[in-house]
């Protein structure tokens, strides 16, 4: 038996709880894995409200959770990608991450290089492959850009402030308060916006010589949807990764009318498979992490039984950077 959070209906954080769950052994395919730190993602809260539909089978609730490293316990039947005894991270695959162990498709797992802390690592899985595929697949980043990328001192974005100037590229980033803002540019954000008294686009449009932006990187979503698409430059990218404040919808005169704007809402999904591309991926990442030009490590930290509390702080704003549960 293993202590995973489980929650049997869609709601706010007081939906999760703390039970007792059978792990069970690998079966072909499979390897179990023991975590160590467990990463919180805003995506988290999206399948805990329903606003990403998840199946709940009637009375057996549903796992939480797509991120975590740990140690492979055992492997099943025709395994050859981890050996029991390795350390391993993922961020793909069904939800129940929220566990102190579980059975995975081993396909899914990442080897760790030695240098790399589990600690350091945990932050990486999700929110540093993100950074990876936003800036290296979905809108390219040759070097010399100046960009906008709203949520800076998030998980992801304290990343991406970090991989934009090893890149070469001026980042502009998008703050609440001045504190985060001391944050991002610490981690390299070359210009801050403190958008409680800053107006954005104004600001953008003086940092670019009014210019604007090729590409704006846009996890908020509904609140800053007409503001990111001001900030850009005719025929300019929208990258829009995230809806934390609202979904977005978009009319394709608008794009149209703003100087015809291209729009993507990419997914990890379809960013990272095969294998071999997912292990490209994270090797571009750990790269960085060992040569030091990547530095990540989490900033909150909350025990396992305490999830409901870690939703309600990253839901809040009240978090720098990442968030993991121990187990």
């Amino acid at each position: 038996m293993a202590k995973a959070i489980r929650f049997h209906a869609t709601g706010g954080p007081e939906v999760l709880g703390l039970e007792d769950v059978e792990v069970g052994a690998p079966g072909p395919g499979q390897a179990r894995v023991r975590h160590s730190l467990i990463a919180v993602n805003f995506i988290d809260i999206y399948f805990r409200t329903g606003r990403y539909p998840l199946a709940l089978p009637d009375g057996l609730g549903s796992g939480l959770g797509s991120d975590a490293v740990g140690v492979v316990e055992a492997v099943g039947p025709g395994v050859t990608e981890v050996r029991p005894g390795d350390r391993v991270g993922y961020l793909m695959g069904p939800q129940g991450a929220y566990s102190e162990a579980r059975v995975m498709p081993a396909e899914l797992l990442i080897p760790l290089p030695d240098g790399i802390a589990d600690r350091t690592a945990a932050t990486l899985m999700m929110k540093g492959m993100t950074a990876q595929y936003l800036f290296r697949q979905v809108y390219p980043l040759q070097g010399g850009e100046t960009i906008l990328y709203h949520a800076a001192a998030g998980g992801v974005g304290l990343i991406a402030c970090q991989w934009a100037r090893a890149l070469g590229v001026t980042m502009i980033g998008t703050v609440s308060t001045d504190e985060k803002a001391a944050v991002a540019r610490a981690h390299g954000c070359a210009h801050v916006i403190v958008t409680s008294r800053e107006n954005t686009v104004q600001r953008v449009r003086e940092i670019t010589g009014g210019q604007g932006v090729p590409v704006v990187y846009d996890s908020v979503g509904k609140d800053t949807l007409m503001d990111s698409l001001d900030c850009l430059r005719p025929r300019g990218t929208l990258v829009s990764n995230g809806t934390s404040s609202g979904s977005v919808v978009v009319d394709s005169q608008l794009l149209a009318a703003k100087g015809s704007i291209w729009m993507t809402r990419p997914a990890m999904a379809h960013y990272i498979q095969p294998r071999v591309h997912m292990l490209e991926m994270a090797r571009e990442l750990f790269d960085h992490v060992l040569a030091g030009r990547i530095v990540s490590e989490p900033q909150q930290s909350f025990a396992l039984a305490d999830a409901a509390e870690a939703h309600r702080a990253l839901e809040s704003r009240r978090t720098l950077g990442a968030t993991v549960l121990v187990p």
